[in-house]
């Protein structure tokens, strides 16, 4: 799924007026429409109080043809104009004569004196600001902004948190309401996916309207959000006379005295993905730990307590490194020696890039596309400080297009960065910050690697399925409880979720693409 900017937005409204063709007022009505009716699935209190909070831009046109809905639909609802400005659109002027025809009767805001009482279990609606704004919120709206913030109560912001910015930073002393859920129009906006705007993002759901698909596809963009079809259609086919040299051999290095545990759950992670065969290059004080363990994988060893040598004999087809193996003088001497002669296609995590965050030099010795995995502090010794994320955004496009890899920073909406191109992830919740997390990841990826796909398409599929594992565990578990090994033992129910998308039509697996639909449901994933 394309993430556009705000001029694009404003061009795809334009695009569609003129293609489909259809009058501006009746293309907000629709999108109006379509925000009421995802309301009144939602609103479970059918007697708490509404309050439509409206500016006099497009935005506020919606919330008061959402308002008009909801009064027609028997809600108890107040409707506010927030006099931000004196330029009022033609579509808000249209859908306040609506809106008073209905018996709405909207009320004026122009100071404090006029802000209404919200109590306890009232309903906020959110229609102030919306993609266009490019000043922050001044005067009584924003003390209006952190009225609505102070008061608690359940918010939803119409296409994006008012005095949210969608294309660049905010100031730390901006005015941003704090949404419980954002109901955005067609397309995701990038300011939902960063961690900065965390306190204003806390779920979002992207509406379809009707806007023009062929004239997105047109759009140039660098910036996506990967979704389930895409997913779905990357997934290879095996064929029928295939066999375990057909689908690669994963290396994973790893491990030191008293952190093996890194490497069995990345070692089991690359044989659970599909790798053909997985070896283990460990100290030798995890040996028996990784046979008994892992009876599959095949184990070679190096010095006793850590790294010292990288001299394993295997000839693996992909090598993922860095779980638990510390970074010792011995171990960074080592792995520089290593990386140096290595040709291999490398996936690094953890502690490998903690050694060559502290040796800079060796970041030319990796092989192109190189897939690194760090998580933000991790990225931050590999590509220094930021004051705000699209500074980090502009770090990573210089830093993956210096050195030709492929950044998987993980966090919330983990994002696999190269050339300068984003893919941002759109499934996993918090239950994923969990030790063994990454390491589990590391072997995915790997894995996947192992198989032929594409160092890109690796990424993003690893990454897709190891946040899914944790959305489908929360349908019906704490998401407190959840174990990197969970990871794993999940990962063949969401091959087979997935799959089952990529044969739809196939009647043998109606049952699990029907499956698929109900956790789409039930989780409300934002696609």
């Amino acid at each position: 799924m394309k993430i556009l900017n705000a001029k694009q937005i404003k061009q795809t409204d334009q695009a569609t007026i003129k293609n489909e063709p259809i009058a501006s007022i009746d293309l907000m009505e629709r999108a109006a429409y379509t925000c009421f009716a995802w309301l009144e699935e939602a609103i479970t209190d059918v007697e708490a109080h509404i309050h439509v909070f409206c500016g006099v831009g497009n935005n506020g046109g919606d919330g008061l043809a959402i308002a008009r809905f909801l009064i027609e639909d028997a809600f108890e609802v107040s409707t506010y104009l927030v006099h931000s400005s004196e330029n009022m659109s033609d579509n808000f002027i249209t859908n306040y004569k609506r809106a008073e025809e209905s018996g709405a009767q909207p009320k004026s805001i122009y100071s404090k004196e006029d802000f209404p009482l919200l109590k306890e279990g009232d309903i906020v609606i959110d229609a102030i600001f919306g993609t266009g704004l490019n000043r922050a919120a001044s005067g009584f709206t924003k003390d209006l902004i952190k009225y609505i913030n102070d008061s608690k109560q359940e918010v939803y912001a119409i296409d994006v948190p008012s005095g949210l910015f969608i294309d660049k930073a905010n100031a730390k002393e901006d005015a941003i309401i704090k949404a419980t859920t954002t109901l955005t129009f067609q397309q995701s906006k990038l300011a939902f996916l960063l961690p900065d705007n965390q306190d204003y993002i806390s779920g979002f759901t992207v509406l379809n309207i009707g806007l023009d698909t062929d004239f997105i596809e047109e759009l140039h963009t660098n910036y996506y959000l990967t979704d389930d079809n895409e997913i779905a259609a990357m997934l290879k086919v095996r064929a029928k006379y295939s066999h375990k040299g057909s689908f690669g051999h994963s290396l994973l290095i790893g491990g030191s005295f008293g952190k093996i545990g890194a490497t069995v759950l990345a070692s089991k992670a690359a044989l659970r993905i599909g790798s053909g065969l997985v070896t283990a290059y460990i100290p030798k004080c995890g040996y028996n730990i990784m046979q008994i363990s892992m009876p599959e994988v095949m184990v070679e060893v190096d010095a006793e307590n850590e790294m010292e040598y990288f001299n394993f004999k295997t000839k693996p087809t992909v090598i993922g490194m860095g779980m638990g193996m510390g970074r010792s003088e011995k171990t960074a001497k080592a792995m520089g020696v290593f990386l140096k002669k290595n040709t291999i296609p490398l996936v690094l995590d953890a502690d490998a890039l903690n050694i060559i965050s502290e040796n800079k030099a060796y970041l030319a010795y990796l092989p192109k596309n190189s897939i690194l995995t760090p998580h933000p502090k991790e990225l931050e010794r590999l590509i220094g400080s930021w004051e705000n994320d699209f500074e980090k955004l502009n770090k990573i496009e210089v830093f993956t297009t210096k050195y030709q890899c492929i950044l998987v920073v993980k966090g919330a909406h983990t994002v696999v960065a190269q050339n300068g191109v984003f893919y941002f992830n759109s499934t996993g919740n918090p239950g994923l910050a969990t030790a063994g997390s990454g390491d589990v990841l590391t072997g995915i990826i790997t894995g996947l690697l192992a198989q032929s796909y594409e160092p890109l398409d690796a990424a993003r599929i690893g990454v897709f399925l190891h946040g899914m594992t944790a959305d489908f565990y929360r349908l019906e578990n704490a998401q407190e409880t959840f174990i990197a090994s969970d990871i794993i033992a999940f990962l063949p129910k969401m091959f087979e979720i997935i799959k089952a998308m990529k044969y739809k039509d196939n009647p043998f697996l109606e049952d699990d693409f029907d499956e698929f639909d109900d956790f789409d449901d039930d989780f409300d994933l934002p696609f």
